[in-house]
């Protein structure tokens, strides 16, 4: 892993802690929901200037806590002290009074509002002869653009900004509200590797200045990197305080999960015995889209890497029919393959696992059944006419499916909304395992998903290959592809620039890929 950002000593936050009360403190905080414990008395205390990473398993509890803290709910009991005061935080603006920000996955702007408008979001705002003083705003403002390294003008529409750019946004609405803990849930799930790094200067940055960030993540190799020190969260329960001085990947994964994550096993099946079920020829889309061709066999698991912006969502999306093609043609299962929309991709034998699960691939406010069976409506109907649901059926199915793929809920009549994400990415997983598609896309399947979870959904996809069906997995982490995918096509600028398969298959070359070639052609642009 590049180790060019400078990392803070883990020992520097540690002796601030050992001379003043820690900036926050919670104690024995417990939480319940209609009978389901959330928080069974966790604990944890951040240092001025620290770094303090939050890690556990989806519905271990760490979303409940950062609720708690933000105002959103209240504890059942438990302690908050901040600066060795006892507090309570009845409201998110009495959370905001205390010093704290929360930046959430899905970031929170306003996409018709300029970059002044969205970082000055909630905040008050200087007059001159009764209207908004902008331009005395905007002076106020630049210094921390400046320290945070926005580079859009002030003035700019952030509908048109990338999902980096909009994090530093929202990192400097925090500053502007004096900030002095920040909250980052999952900051570099939609990050390209560069960003990412960026993104690490910067919060280091911040806690050389005396900012604490409680760094909420998946990712453990960043925990590990840029973290002073570890809170790890376990069904409810706080269940181990780590130092990052020797701290090992090892040591979080066993207080996550508890026990050893066993590794997917491949298929010993040859690929190219499988017969081809989609083959596709020039596909184009422009300008995301270029020329793309290849084909996919029954029973393959074919990873698409490349970095954010590569063109690979976009690519998914002209499969399912969810946008227009320009150009090219697809066959399905030896039949002309043309979708109009997506129902139509849908009747003829694929299914799409979305990047965006909670706005593209569920209804939040709706339960669990009936998410589960929002592509499988006729076969609960009570008959093929009359459009009338079988509900016995309908709970029947449901069951066995929330069992099969151990869906953590109270039970199916849960809202999908109050599931972990892992929880609910298996519910639209589980949409499409009720349906059994010819061809399964999922894109980024593990983002925001904890390890234990995304083992899980790992497995699966093998099953499924093993069972027949054709699997399209679109990662933006090299890692997680060599050993779940018998094949890799890594995407440049929209164009397939290289086929990864056998001994040639691995973390480095998929990199070397997805940079090498990029530059490539940089180059041979400015020829």
């Amino acid at each position: 892993m590049n180790t060019d950002v400078p990392v803070v000593p883990a020992g520097e936050a540690g002796s601030r802690q050992g001379r003043l009360p820690p900036l926050l403190e919670v104690a024995d905080i417990t939480k319940s929901y209609g009978g389901v414990q959330a928080l069974k008395g966790v604990s944890l205390s951040i240092a001025a200037g620290e770094i303090h990473g939050l890690v556990g398993a989806n519905g271990a509890g760490k979303s409940t806590l950062i609720r708690i803290l933000a105002g959103l709910t209240q504890p059942d009991s438990g302690r908050i002290r901040i600066k060795g005061e006892p507090v309570s935080i009845p409201t998110p603006q009495r959370a905001t009074d205390f010093g704290m920000s929360f930046i959430h996955q899905e970031l929170a702007f306003v996409p018709s509002m300029t970059v002044l408008q969205n970082i000055m979001l909630g905040l008050p705002k200087k007059t001159r002869f009764g209207m908004v003083d902008w331009r005395s705003i905007a002076r106020d403002v630049a210094p921390v653009t400046a320290r945070v390294g926005v580079t859009a003008p002030l003035d700019a529409n952030v509908k048109g900004l990338s999902t980096a750019e909009n994090w530093l946004i929202n990192i400097c609405r925090a500053l502007m509200r004096n900030a002095r803990l920040i909250v980052m849930d999952e900051p570099t799930a939609s990050l390209a590797a560069g960003e990412s790094e960026k993104l690490f200067g910067i919060i280091q940055d911040l806690a050389r200045s005396g900012v604490s960030i409680l760094y909420v993540s998946h990712r453990l190799d960043e925990i590990l990197r840029i973290c002073h020190r570890v809170t790890a969260f376990r069904d409810g329960r706080s269940v181990a305080a780590l130092s990052a001085d020797s701290l090992t990947r090892h040591d979080l994964v066993d207080a996550i999960v508890g026990h050893a994550v066993q590794p997917v096993m491949k298929s010993s099946v040859a690929v190219g015995r499988g017969d081809i079920v989609l083959s596709v020829e020039g596909l184009s889309r422009f300008p995301r889209v270029k020329g793309v061709s290849f084909d996919l066999r029954r029973g393959e698991v074919l990873g698409i890497g490349g970095l954010v912006g590569a063109g690979r969502s976009e690519l998914a999306r002209l499969l399912f029919g969810a946008d227009r093609t320009d150009g090219g043609q697809m066959t399905l299962a030896g039949q002309p393959f043309a979708p109009k929309d997506p129902a139509a991709a849908v009747k003829a034998g694929l299914g799409l696992v979305p990047e965006e699960r909670r706005s593209d691939g569920l209804v939040l406010t709706k339960s669990v059944a009936f998410n589960l069976q929002l592509s499988n409506l006729k076969a609960i109907q009570r008959n093929p006419v009359l459009p009338f649901i079988d509900y016995r059926r309908r709970a029947s199915l449901s069951q066995t499916m929330v069992r099969d793929l151990a869906i953590k809920t109270a039970d199916i009549d849960t809202p999908v909304g109050r599931l972990s994400g892992g929880n609910q990415q298996k519910v639209v997983i589980g949409r499409w395992l009720l349906r059994l598609p010819k061809v399964l896309i999922l894109d980024e399947p593990t983002r925001g998903v904890d390890i234990e979870a995304r083992g899980e959904i790992h497995r699966l996809m093998r099953v499924l290959a093993e069972r027949g069906m054709a699997v399209i997995v679109i990662s933006s982490e090299p890692d997680e592809l060599p050993d779940l995918c018998d094949r890799v096509l890594v995407m440049v600028e929209g164009r397939l620039v290289r086929e990864l398969e056998g001994p040639s298959l691995s973390r480095a070359a998929i990199i070397e890929a997805s940079y090498a070639e990029k530059l490539s052609s940089e180059d041979r642009a400015l020829v």
